[in-house]
């Protein structure tokens, strides 16, 4: 609860320093506040606490994806000096709406009411569509912020629909109440049908097929800074809050009461596997790289969506897959936001050359590739192989040779990427080094090895 309430006065703090004038100190006050509440947020390690009528239930759980979320928006932060320099607005208002941003997220896995996970949603998904349309006199950027508020209002309806409907069967929003009452062997219907919409509403914020058509056209629309938090922060938010949702729910006890289990399982591989495979084949035939990430994105969903199978022993695997897509994540959209700068697009022919004009950065975007698609040393490799580990032990062994296939796919656009940045000829000679990007970059990809060699440190957090 501290957490949250830090969270939302360093928002509110960002604010007044535009009107002092402080315009300059946003960006650097903003990375030390959140350095301070990821320490307060450690702080309350191990702690099981719930505050106001149990609203907020502090957890190992909840206290983990905060200091991820907390992390992952300090490289936003970070690579926001540079680009909101660049189109001459007011800084404060983005800072401050993606701190607040980060408010939603962390009240989403540590709701302990249905109430107060709705309203996290809310933050996050209004939050989510100013800043898909802050480029106001860019048509794309108006488009992927109208198609996104639609279609993201519609989720949102589902989602409230299934909250009504489970508290016309359990008859309180408080989670533990109904944790304790979903394992009745008398459950009302409306109890799982509710949690369906819930959980359709929350594929839909993963992006997972068959609700990821809005993603490629948002994520290519919105200006590149905002792509960058959506395929990162966005999406580990989403996916940790629907994690949390069936395991404090206990959907999965309440369905084998019903003997509705199977049926559940065998959902969430066909989406798991649609996922994977829509996500990887679409993606080969991108050329412009933001929506080349929006649809590996679906992919990684597909591959997340895995950890629903196992959701007793999984917390450990998804905060690491988390982690590791997150961190490669953030370290190509720093070098796409330094390559495509005075771009009117984001091609694969403005990355031509790169290797030769700029080693570092091609580099550094080559590591982080390598680590979506699953090659060591990287820690998506060890994230995609500890997730086949488990998934194996709990007899899924047909989705992991599928989840396989679609790695060996997804290598083939990656490459693509890989091969224009060192056997094209450049376009143009980059100048300038912004130490932020870089440090940002360097950083990030630092810490994705770093995870590859270390693994323990993030999977022994929730053991």
């Amino acid at each position: 609860m501290n957490t949250l309430i830090a969270i939302t006065g360093l928002g509110i703090f960002c604010l007044l320093f535009e009107i002092l004038n402080f315009r300059k100190a946003i960006v650097p006050f903003s990375i030390i506040g959140l350095l301070a509440v990821l320490a307060l947020n450690f702080s309350e390690f191990g702690a099981a606490e719930s505050y106001y009528n149990n609203m907020i239930r502090v957890s190992k759980f909840s206290t983990v994806f905060s200091s991820l979320f907390i992390v992952i928006t300090i490289f936003l932060i970070a690579l926001s000096h540079n680009f909101y320099e660049k189109h001459q607005t007011k800084i404060s208002d983005f800072i401050a709406i993606k701190i607040f941003l980060l408010a939603g997220g962390v009240a989403m896995v540590s709701f302990g009411n249905l109430a107060m996970f709705f309203l996290g949603i809310e933050i996050l998904s209004i939050s989510l569509y100013v800043l898909a349309a802050s480029e106001r006199l860019n048509l794309k950027s108006n488009e992927a912020g109208m198609k996104y508020f639609l279609m993201g209002s519609f989720a949102s309806g589902i989602i409230l629909f299934g909250i009504c409907l489970i508290y016309g069967a359990m008859g309180s929003f408080d989670v533990v109440e109904i944790s304790e009452s979903s394992l009745s062997a008398e459950l009302p219907i409306w109890f799982p049908i509710g949690m369906v919409l819930m959980v359709i509403g929350m594929l839909f914020k993963v992006a997972a097929v068959p609700f990821h058509f809005w993603a490629p056209d948002v994520y290519e629309g919105s200006p590149a800074l905002t792509t960058a938090l959506m395929s990162t922060l966005a999406k580990v938010i989403a996916i940790a809050t629907l994690y949390k949702l069936v395991a404090e729910l206990n959907l999965i006890p309440s369905l084998d009461n019903q003997g509705l289990l199977s049926t559940f399982e065998n959902i969430v591989v066909i989406i798991s596997i649609a996922s994977m495979t829509v996500g990887n084949i679409m993606a080969l035939r991108q050329v412009n790289v933001k929506r080349m990430l929006a649809f590996s994105g679906i992919s990684h969903a597909g591959f997340m969506l895995m950890t629903l199978l196992t959701i007793s022993t999984s917390a450990g695997v998804l905060l690491y897959y988390s982690a590791a897509y997150a961190l490669a994540g953030i370290a190509a959209f720093s070098v796409i936001l330094y390559v495509c700068k005075n771009q009117e697009n984001e091609d694969i022919t403005n990355f031509h050359g790169l290797g030769k004009t700029n080693p570092l950065l091609a580099a550094i975007l080559t590591g982080s590739l390598l680590s979506m698609a699953g090659i060591p040393i990287f820690s998506g490799f060890f994230a995609k192989l500890f997730l086949f580990n488990q998934t194996i032990q709990a007899g899924y062994i047909a989705l992991v040779i599928v989840a396989v296939l679609n790695s060996i796919i997804s290598v083939g656009y990656y490459f693509k990427l890989i091969l224009a940045m060192y056997s094209k000829e450049p376009n143009e000679e980059r100048t300038g080094k912004p130490f932020l990007i870089y440090a940002t970059a360097v950083i990030s990809i630092g810490l994705n090895i770093a995870l590859g060699l270390f693994p323990s440190l993030v999977l022994d957090l929730l053991k």
